[in-house]
């Protein structure tokens, strides 16, 4: 199965987060098209974990010490959409 992963959502977001953030999120972006979303959850530095209460359903994965996206998957036939829903600093 061939996987996409969609940034549209958080262009804008982007803009305003540190560069190794944006770098981070596009290296996690080009692994899962590459290896897919099985493979790249393996990677333990991302910590990729499901999402409890109002953000069941999303997951998030692990940029930084401190920052996060959020997303979620829809499966499109042949097609694994993974759609960036938010990045955002975690809360400690």
């Amino acid at each position: 199965m061939r996987h996409l992963v969609e940034l549209d959502r958080v262009r804008k977001q982007l803009k305003k987060v540190p560069r190794h953030v944006v770098d981070a999120l596009q290296a996690w972006a080009d692994k899962v098209e590459v290896f897919g979303m099985a493979e790249t959850r393996k990677i333990k530095g991302y910590h990729d974990e499901p999402l409890k209460g109002d953000r069941k359903g999303q997951r998030s994965v692990r940029l930084s010490k401190q920052w996060r996206a959020i997303y979620e998957e829809y499966d499109h036939g042949e097609v694994r959409l993974i759609v960036v829903e938010e990045v955002t600093p975690h809360a400690y």
